[in-house]
């Protein structure tokens, strides 16, 4: 379909209304059409996803360029209404009375303001330190003398730090104050100098001063260093130089360090008609000592006034440490104030190329006393006679000026006035403007009142500006609200349109509100692709993720554009088409490389913003195998990676592939064919993953084997399987029978591998393999050694001794033969007999020398148990010593029981005496505890341990008992029932003798010893 119709049927709406889900991807980007028509589809779902319905009426033909705003003028298009984007805010400036918690009876002469530290000079020659962090904390300090010996107090410098003060007097006398005394010292070289300004080491150092320039009204420029002493005699002053001789009173001095020159310093020299720029380098001992001298300064020149002026020369405050931006823009301004107006600009502090001062001056505006709105008198007009700026002080971004008591804002970047404010009454005098430098706020001092001008967000306007000059990149780093950025971006993008600078037009686009699909087209109708994907991938980057369906359109859409960029660019490669004189068929070559890796580097980063199905076949309908391949990758799709790699035989990569995947599934798929060509390596994989099941492989294993003819010591699947038994402990019969069907299948002869692998399963409880599976490979692949194994871990000897001797292993049988042992001394004569048989029958009349030999091995034998197996007609001399050595044998048997039967009647007689001795003394057994006395010892023990009731009683009966009568009977029942009516060693006969001690007088104590 033309892009001309995918066109119109977007606007006519009959796409509008169509509900885009994840599963109609598919029928978008299937179909055979044009970049540009997919194109349009994304935008359409992109408008309907944003709840963007639109009505289009069609003229006759379409023309893109209609239904969309101008982007060819590189004007702000809309700017009026940036005011609009502004929220209400505090204005950027406002001055506030300062009230101070104590009276002041007297007037001040002078004022400082550094570092949060408030000095101010009295009329009467006191001064006032405060601290403005404790104002409470405050320092009243005297002059040593008189105002009336000294003068009035005329000027005072404090440095940043406020570690620091140097009075001057009207009558030039000059004192010293450090922050940690409350008595300042007469500086005695500079008595009689009248000072106008003071430029501080920018070191700042706090003990001393260092050296410092120090400005005089005769135009003199000293090097001074002062250094606090407690010593009386000793000056304060550690030395005084002149260094530089102006043409006029010095009203201004800066000085500070060249970033990027570590031994250049800048010195700026201000006189009421003339500004100095130096840049000096430094000398041995001293910082400014003959500077002057190593080349001339950069003047900027005024023309001199008839009358008397205001002149003074001010740098704004160190910049806030949070500055959004670090560039020449954001840098310390300066400003001088002269006859001819307000001279200000930045002062760059990097040294570049050519003049230094130079390029500050050309880069400062002036504006005059014109330029501020002219004052108005109490009805309404303007003032004949305008006065002149008194004072002015530069802010990072704005001019302070006080004039006529007003205190008057100027935008520095292009002198817009942005605050006009009225602050000191009629006849009220202003005494000076100024700013502390490190806390970046700024004062106001009147003879009387004190006043701070706060500032607010003073950078609010700057991106304004910046885009007003066309500085887009300036303008964005100083707009804060996305408002503001969005209204630059939307500006910077139109005007690189209009210089036809499309990729960084997209970039801009991309993170500006511009309606999407307007931007698209654009690029679209400007054939640029490539800018049109750069759009999309910022776009993309600025979507929310919850904004899925935009962003899965938008994603999909640049698949589409990548596989065109690269068919396009393969075609070129391989027709050599659309060369120009500018490019080659290398170009081409780096830059398809670098799309490629474009592409890689956006599905990495936006896989989960594709839909797999759609992706796949957006790439496969354009013939991309390596891209399909980075996709899958990224997605993480090891299926398809992994069947990539392996049609292709690319079997290192597979295993790399292979080695990082977690799911078993893959393992169990892909086992099979790795198995038969990488078997080492595959095996060195799945022995580090301890969770796969062992089961699903045994195909894989088995199919191996099956092709493979190598040594057992090589086997790889024998490898992995007793990993599996032996490492991870494995009890599944079927990995234990695919071992030994892998063993008994084996070509090798040797049967050491099976065999030892039965021996260590014969030592468990039970096997863990089917016996009769193993017994059947054995006996198919003739593992007899295997085979008698199996029989006699079975318990079944004869049927081991049986197979042995049918595969004539005489020396195998004869071993089972021996394993009943003890056990089974009848079974074991049964296995020898049988050996012995085969040895006899198998060698003949040669068998009778290896019959007698398994005589002394099997003591069980007898001669007389071979003999039947004999030939009838043997000669019995062959084995004539062994017949007599049995005879002797028996006879020595039958003496022996001769013996034992004549020692077994004597016991017996004896014995029947025993018995017919111990059948005239009677006894008691006690049942419970199984104790057994001697009647006439038991009656003994009890009378020894009865009272004498019981005591006399028992031997009443015995005396009864022996007369006889015909009480007798009954008197022996009842004595029998008192003598053993409890047992003596547990009843309670035996409770009442523990107090009785172990041992006696007659005994013998070392019975006992230890």
């Amino acid at each position: 379909m033309p892009v001309e119709t995918y066109r119109a049927s977007l606007f006519q709406g009959e796409l509008l209304g169509r509900e885009f889900e994840t599963a109609h991807l598919q029928d978008i980007f299937t179909a055979k059409s044009t970049t540009a028509g997919v194109g349009i589809l994304c935008i359409a779902a992109t408008w309907h996803m944003q709840g963007i319905i639109r009505s289009w009426t069609l003229r006759s033909g379409f023309d893109g360029h209609k239904h969309r705003l101008e982007s060819t003028k590189h004007t702000c298009q809309g700017f009026g209404k940036m005011q609009d984007m502004e929220e209400e805010s505090l204005p950027i400036f406002k001055v506030e009375r300062v009230q101070l918690q104590f009276a002041i009876a007297s007037d001040f002469v002078a004022a400082q303001v550094a570092n949060n530290v408030l000095v101010l000079a009295l009329s009467t020659g006191r001064i006032l330190r405060i601290d403005l962090d404790s104002p409470s904390d405050i320092d009243d300090i005297d002059l040593p003398k008189k105002t009336t010996e000294i003068g009035l107090i005329r000027r005072m410098f404090l440095d940043p730090s406020a570690s620091h003060l140097i009075i001057s007097t009207t009558l030039a006398e000059n004192y010293y104050l450090h922050t940690q005394s409350r008595q300042p010292k007469a500086l005695s070289r500079l008595r009689g100098v009248s000072i106008e300004s003071i430029a501080w080491n920018p070191s700042l150092p706090t003990a001393s001063t260092r050296e410092i320039l120090v400005g005089a009204s005769d135009g003199n420029v000293y090097e001074v260093y002062i250094e606090p002493s407690n010593e009386f005699y000793r000056r304060e002053e550690k030395y005084m130089k002149t260094i530089y001789r102006a043409d006029g009173p010095v009203t201004g001095l800066w000085a500070d360090l060249i970033t990027n020159r570590s031994d250049r310093s800048r010195i700026l020299i201000a006189t009421p008609n003339r500004l100095l720029h130096f840049v000096v380098q430094y000398s041995q001992g001293s910082i400014f000592t003959n500077l002057f001298e190593s080349e001339p300064p950069t003047q900027y020149e005024v023309s001199q006034s008839s009358g008397p002026t205001t002149s003074t020369l001010l740098v704004s405050p160190d910049p806030p440490d949070l500055s959004p931006v670090s560039n020449n823009e954001s840098q310390r301004s300066y400003a001088w104030l002269s006859a001819q107006g307000v001279l200000h600009g930045s002062l760059r502090s990097k040294i570049t190329t050519g003049d230094l001062g130079s390029s500050v001056f050309n880069q400062s505006k002036m504006f005059s006393r014109g330029h501020i709105p002219a004052s108005e008198n109490t009805s309404g007009r303007k003032k004949a006679k305008q006065e002149p700026i008194f004072g002015v002080m530069p802010s990072q971004w704005h001019i302070l000026s006080l004039v006529e008591g007003r205190i008057v804002a100027t935008q520095r970047l292009d002198e817009r006035i942005v605050y006009d404010q009225v602050v000191l009454e009629p006849g009220e005098t202003a005494l000076c403007l100024i700013s502390d430098q490190k806390k970046n706020t700024y004062w106001l001092f009147t003879t009387q009142e004190i006043y701070e001008i706060v500032v607010t967000d003073e950078d609010r306007d700057v991106w304004k500006i910046m885009l007003r000059s066309q500085k887009f990149d300036l303008a964005s780093q100083y707009a804060k609200t996305p408002a503001q950025k969005d209204a630059v971006s939307a500006a910077s993008g139109d005007y690189l349109i209009s210089k036809r600078q499309y990729m960084e037009a997209a970039n801009v686009y991309g993170k500006s509100s511009r309606p999407f699909e307007q931007v698209a087209l654009t690029f679209i109708d400007h054939a640029e692709q490539d800018a049109l994907r750069k759009y999309l991938l910022t776009k993309l980057s600025m979507y929310r993720k919850s904004a899925l369906m935009q962003r899965v359109m938008i994603a999909s859409w640049l698949v589409e554009i990548f596989m065109s960029k690269m068919n396009s660019l393969d075609d070129t490669i391989t027709t050599k088409a659309q060369l120009t004189e500018h490019t080659n068929t290398a170009s081409t070559r780096d830059e398809l490389s670098v799309i490629r890796k474009e592409f890689r580097d956006f599905v990495l980063r936006c896989k989960a913003d594709l839909d797999p199905k759609t992706t796949y076949e957006i790439i496969s309908s354009h013939g991309r195998e390596q891209e399909l391949l980075s996709y899958a990758t990224a997605i993480e799709d090891n299926n398809y990676v992994l069947s990539y790699w392996i049609q292709r035989e690319r079997w290192p990569e597979s295993l790399e592939v292979l080695k990082q995947q977690m799911d078993p599934e893959i393992f169990y798929k892909y086992s099979s064919v790795l198995m038969v060509h990488v078997p080492t390596e595959l095996v060195d994989i799945l022995m580090r993953h301890t969770d796969l099941d062992a089961r699903k492989l045994i195909p894989a294993l088995l199919n191996y084997n099956k092709d493979n003819s190598v040594p057992l010591a090589q086997n790889q699947a024998a490898r992995y399987l007793n990993f599996c038994i032996n490492a991870l402990q494995s009890t599944d019969g079927a990995i234990h029978n695919t071992l030994i069907s892998i063993y008994a299948s084996s070509p090798t002869t040797s049967e050491t591998a099976l065999l030892s692998y039965l021996s260590a399963q014969s030592l468990s409880k039970t096997p863990y393999y089917d016996a009769d599976f193993a017994f059947r490979l054995c006996i198919q692949h003739s593992r007899v050694q295997s085979a008698v194994h199996i029989y006699s871990s079975m318990g079944q000897y004869t049927s081991a001794v049986s197979l042995a001797l049918k595969f004539n292993e005489i020396d195998l049988a004869s071993t089972v033969a021996d394993r009943p042992a003890d056990s089974d001394p009848a079974l074991r004569k049964k296995l020898w007999l049988a050996v012995a048989r085969k040895v006899i029958e198998s060698e003949g009349k040669g068998s009778i020398k290896t019959a007698i030999d398994l005589l002394h091995r099997c003591p069980l034998l007898r001669i007389e148990d071979l003999i039947p197996f004999f030939p009838d007609f043997v000669q019995i001399d062959s084995f004539k010593a062994e017949i007599c050595a049995a005879l002797e044998s028996y006879s020595k048997s039958i003496a022996a029981l001769d013996a034992e039967m004549d020692a077994s009647a004597t016991t017996a007689e004896s014995i029947k005496a025993d018995i017919k001795a111990l059948g005239k003394r009677q006894f008691f057994v006690f049942p419970s505890c199984q104790h057994g006395f001697h009647s006439d010892c038991l009656g003994k023990k009890v009378l020894e341990g009865s009272g004498m009731a019981i005591r006399g009683r028992i031997k009443e009966l015995q005396s009864s008992a022996a007369r006889g009568g015909p009480r007798r009977e009954k008197d022996a029942r009842e004595l029998d029932a008192l003598v053993a009516g409890s047992c003596i060693m547990c009843g309670d006969l035996a409770i009442k003798q523990i107090e009785e001690p172990f041992t006696t007088a007659d005994d013998d104590g070392r019975e006992w010893a230890i």
